[in-house]
């Protein structure tokens, strides 16, 4: 089987395509580089812990999506309260695309119940919908201190914790439980289809090992 790990940089993210990685499972990491709502210290730290675990799965590939000009449409037409929940739906749009075109079968997330705005049970259970794609979350049942604990075993945990600017259109008062029907208006607002296309074609393979 293969699988599409969604990698930000984190703790989490990291740790959740290790423990999927470890079952003897093809992991292809994909990182959403929100430049220029970033800084590029956020995508070195990405791209080391994606080195860190291709040495530990033995992964041969990585591919990097530009993500700025999604950020920049929702930041423009969107309510600022629901852009974490849109952003996620966007790119787990974009990645259920591009693994039709690698034959992948799952996508791989580092959420843990309720730890962020994107990841209360409303939130993730809206998020789901936005693609047909299973997906994939192992931490769903550690808390913070066990993923900790794995992310030292495996050499990711000082790497995640650089202090990096990794995304500026975060609102400060983010949605807990957005509605769907709430969410599916203000898509209205956005050419999803032009969106996910230009994203999954301006991508970056990286060649690791």
């Amino acid at each position: 089987m293969k699988v599409l790990a969604l990698i930000s940089g984190g703790i989490d993210s990291p740790v959740a395509a290790y423990m999927v990685g470890r079952m003897n499972v093809k992991v292809i990491p994909i990182y959403f580089d929100n430049s220029p709502f970033s800084s590029g210290e956020a995508k070195n730290r990405a791209v080391e812990c994606i080195g860190r675990l291709s040495k530990i799965l033995g992964l041969k590939e990585a591919y990097i999506f530009p993500y700025g000009v999604c950020l920049q449409e929702l930041s423009n037409r969107c309510k600022r309260n629901l852009i974490c929940v849109l952003c996620r739906r966007m790119m787990f749009r974009v990645a259920e695309r591009f693994a039709l075109e690698v034959e992948a079968s799952a996508l791989v997330t580092g959420e843990s119940l309720g730890q962020v705005a994107s990841q209360t049970l409303q939130n993730v259970f809206v998020e789901d919908k936005a693609v047909k794609i299973p997906i994939l979350r192992p931490l769903i049942g550690l808390n913070k201190e066990e993923s900790v604990k794995i992310a030292r075993r495996i050499g990711t945990y000082e790497i995640s914790t650089r202090n990096v600017v990794s995304c500026t259109v975060n609102p400060k008062h983010p949605a807990t439980k957005a509605k769907l029907s709430q969410i599916l208006e203000e898509e209205k607002k956005l050419n999803i289809e032009k969106l996910v296309f230009d994203v999954v074609s301006g991508r970056k393979k990286v060649f690791l090992g």
